[in-house]
């Protein structure tokens, strides 16, 4: 890039990186010295002096920033100096051949013999320039106004200032200058890391709308962010993979970039190292764009929002390119960091965004998902289209979260799940640990509650883990439950962590909870009684999965609502020693399983249905996907198994209509290949199964009737309307075929205009209750349906303004929908309303689709 025209200044805070690190001899020969390992260092650029070699290779630009040449001052411990321990770590993945050098310890810190830290004149400093970047890491630089740049002090200028600070509060100097001076061009960057040390509550890599909402949270409530809220632009980096943008012209908005397969700390693995720079780098991509948007005279927020983007490539690619494979040869850092190849492992088109929105209802739990947000159809579409084409092509703009074969879009799950991991891993990398790790997992029979907990296990570390299964049900007495411990304890002594599954441990053992007294001593102490002697257990996950509770709050009484009832359960779970039970676990998940758990809140069960789908066709019937991903399944089946209301046995249920199905040689899932209505009674409601699956089919038919229907009810509607075309007025036996078309095509697209307000169209056999859309609903409709109506009259007809079809008199409505008088729109509003009548007279209910949030049904 070459920005020649542009000035840039680059200040900041001074400190020298020292790299050490040891190559071992490659043979014996050579001089005594080269047969041992040797030890190697280099100085680098840090803080602000690489900040300003990034921004300089990121924009082309002039750069005028200050100049460290005199090593000598540098080794006489003048300049704050840090020291890092290198070593050649895998580039991508373990195993890789290729590798490179990263920091695989810091060492610390030598700071100066006295005083603060010894900072830099800028070289050739000048007032008149573009764009001013600053590196505060609080090491002195914003308490000297001597070494702030001219333009910084300058009254009536306006350049674009990007401010780093690691340093986040409201009192130094150098903040409240640019507050007072230049908050209309101030950029602020503030790393995530570094205002959780400042006691801000920020959840990491649960969910990046956890990460969202709680940040939206802290701006709006926090007193220790208060200075923060009148930043007219802020940009907190979330790792490597997502960021923040808050900006503030008089009514704020908030804006998430991420990337949709990672989360916050995920790309860079443990084996991978570290590097220093990641934010420095981050803020030269911003910079960029920026220099770009100055030239190009672009809004500064479309300029951020790019920018933002090629920061977070551009750090990914720094990390990975590290310091080379050989520091002492290789540039650093390295120029292509900055510049997009075809053959990229990230580029920026993969970077979502999304807007973050302001909730004015704390208490809902399900409004926001960015899998609504980041798509323009709704969630039975979505699901479609996952069995379909697959969860990575229909899902490319979304948050998913993977752990071995369990994949999750459902934002609850992801962050039970994410919550476990997290434990796991400082589990399994604690060494000195005396008791077991215990997590609790709740779901109804058949929804899979081993299978999640074991991939996330596997995920972390699949070699040295191994799996026990223990049902209390088939335990008669606590001695089974001893020898199941020594079991354990075998395992332990293998060398391996034993991931130990207690199923059913709330089923009943001489009373209610009977056996959770028996857990105690090993959850608390990590030892086990048998007979007179006590034994040590090890290291161990304990995982229990209730059998009689689906939920958390079940197995606790949460959710019991009537006083006496719940009195009397806590003095049974007391008794039962249930707290002192639940105070010895880390951690729970609730299991969703693809049925709908609450018909208030859980919106996403028809999406987790299709990812199961999907997952069963992959793995049992692979010969359905053809070569381009698609899977071959009849519409009628796909329909029937996402929309049945609930499958008896869950995810169990779903498979076994699969494996019932005559599919071994099948080239397509047909409906005729689905086991007989009998066979389907022990896992749904056949009979709604089955309209389900003839929904199409029974809407084929009746579109003759619907059409007609619609066609009686315009002419009374238009009853003595001088404007409509009179060949629209004729008895349906007197009409046009290409009238007639039109009737037939509105009937048909009936459903996928309900579609467009959240509701569906379900064939059935009972009587239907009066339905009426609200006004909301209504004006929707009648514009879309209009708007359809508009499209097609053009095509075959006429051109709005009066040119008309020789065989088709000429109708004075045909104008856009903003044209027509409020007399018109009413009566488009009256046609929209006689809808339900319509269909339920052909045994077709309107129905909301349960895919909405329990507050999105309120609006």
């Amino acid at each position: 890039m070459e920005n020649m025209d542009t000035k840039i200044v680059v200040s900041g805070d001074v400190c020298v990186n020292l790299l050490q690190w040891i190559t071992h001899p490659q043979n014996n020969e050579g001089l005594s010295w080269q047969t041992y390992s040797n030890m190697h260092s280099v100085l680098q650029n840090g803080a602000g002096l690489l900040l300003s070699r990034f921004i300089s290779l990121s924009t082309g630009a002039s750069i005028i920033s200050p100049q460290l040449q005199d090593t000598e001052l540098i080794l006489s411990g003048e300049y704050l100096k840090s020291t890092v321990e290198l070593e050649l770590l895998p580039m991508f993945n373990k195993g890789d051949k290729k590798k490179v050098y990263r920091v695989s310890r810091f060492i610390g810190f030598t700071g100066p013999r006295a005083g603060s830290p010894k900072l830099l004149p800028i070289i050739n400093d000048d007032p008149d320039v573009d764009m001013i970047v600053l590196d505060d890491e609080n090491n002195g630089f914003n308490s000297y106004r001597e070494f702030w740049p001219l333009a910084l002090k300058k009254n009536n200028t306006s350049p674009v200032i990007l401010y780093k600070t690691n340093n986040p509060i409201d009192s130094n100097e150098l903040w409240q200058h640019l507050q007072k001076n230049h908050n209309e061009n101030t950029i602020v960057i503030i790393n995530s890391d570094d205002l959780r040390s400042k006691g801000v509550n920020i959840s990491k890599s649960l969910s990046w709308e956890k990460t969202a909402q709680d940040f939206m949270w802290q701006i709006n409530n926090n007193p220790n962010l208060t200075f923060l809220v009148n930043c007219r632009h802020l940009i907190i980096p979330f790792g490597n993979e997502g960021v923040i943008y808050y900006k503030n012209e008089g009514v704020p908005e908030t804006r998430l970039y991420f990337l949709p397969y990672e989360f916050e700390g995920g790309f860079i693995k443990d084996y991978q190292g570290k590097m220093y720079g990641l934010t420095s780098c981050f803020v030269a991509g911003v910079a960029s764009a920026i220099v770009s948007g100055i030239q190009n005279k672009e809004e500064l927020n479309d300029s951020i929002s790019i920018g933002i983007r090629k920061g977070i490539v551009s750090a990914q690619k720094y990390f990975i390119n590290g310091f080379g494979e050989d520091p002492e040869k290789a540039v650093f850092p390295n120029p292509s960091i900055f510049t997009e190849e075809d053959n990229d492992f990230v580029k920026e088109d993969y970077v979502q965004d999304v807007i973050v929105p302001n909730k004015a209802n704390s208490n809902c739990r399900s409004c926001w998902y960015i899998l609504k947000d980041k798509s323009s159809t709704n969630l039975a579409e979505i699901a479609y289209d996952i069995v379909k084409n697959g969860v990575k092509n229909a899902l490319n703009t979304i948050p998913i979260a993977r752990f071995g074969n369990l994949t999750t879009v459902d934002k609850a799950e992801i962050e039970s799940y994410r919550s476990i991991k997290n434990l796991m891993i400082e589990y399994i990398s604690t060494k000195n640990t005396v008791r077991p790790l215990s997590i609790a997992v709740f779901g109804t029979p058949g929804s899979g509650k081993s299978f999640g907990i074991v991939e996330v296990a596997k995920s972390i570390a699949s070699s040295s883990i191994k799996k026990l299964d223990f049902n209390l049900s088939q335990f008669n007495s606590p001695l089974d439950l001893a020898n199941a411990f020594h079991k354990v304890r075998d395992v332990v002594l293998e060398g391996k962590i034993p991931l130990v599954f207690f199923d059913e441990f709330d089923s009943l053992l001489n009373g209610k909870l009977g056996w959770l007294k028996y857990f105690l001593a090993p959850m608390q102490d990590g030892l086990f009684r048998d007979g007179d002697s006590v034994h040590p257990i090890g290291k161990a996950i304990f995982v229990f999965a209730g059998g009689t509770s689906s939920t958390f709050k079940e197995f606790s009484g949460e959710g019991i609502r009537d006083e006496e009832e719940k009195k009397k359960f806590l003095v049974e779970f007391k008794g039962a020693k249930g707290p002192d039970f639940i105070s010895r676990l880390r951690g729970y998940v609730n299991i969703l399983g693809p049925n709908q758990t609450d018909d208030k809140w859980d919106h996403l069960f028809i999406i987790r249905r299709a990812m199961l789908l999907r997952s069963l066709l992959e793995r049992k019937v692979p010969h359905l996907i053809n070569e381009q991903g698609e899977a071959q399944i009849d519409n009628g089946v796909l329909r029937a198994l996402l929309k049945i209301k609930r499958y008896k046995h869950e995810s169990r249920s779903m498979e076994a209509i699969m494996e019932m199905s005559m599919l071994t040689n099948a080239k397509k899932w047909e409906q005729s290949f689905l086991p007989s209505k009998e066979q389907l009674r022990l896992h749904v409601d056949e009979e709604q199964f089955l309209r389900h699956l003839m929904h199409d089919a029974f809407y084929s038919e009746k579109i003759e009737e619907l059409a007609k229907d619609i066609h009686e009810k315009y002419i009374v509607i238009h009853k003595g309307n001088i404007e409509i075309d009179k060949n629209n007025m004729l008895p349906w036996s007197e009409l046009s075929e290409e009238c007639k078309i039109f009737y037939r095509k509105q009937a048909k697209h009936i459903p996928n205009y309900l579609l467009k307000i959240n509701y569906d169209v379900v064939s059935v056999k009972e009587k239907l209750e009066t339905f009426e859309f609200n006004q909301n609903e209504l004006e929707t409709l009648a514009e879309i349906e209009h708007t359809d109506w508009y499209n097609y009259r053009k095509k075959i007809a006429l051109k709005c303004g009066g040119v008309k079809n020789n065989n088709i008199k000429y109708d004075s409505s045909l104008k856009c929908w903003e044209e027509l008088s409020e007399e018109m729109k009413n009566k488009a509003y009256e046609m929209v309303k006689c809808w339900p009548k319509i269909l339920a007279k052909s045994n077709f209910k309107i129905e909301r689709l349960k895919q909405l949030c329990y507050c999105e049904t309120k609006l």
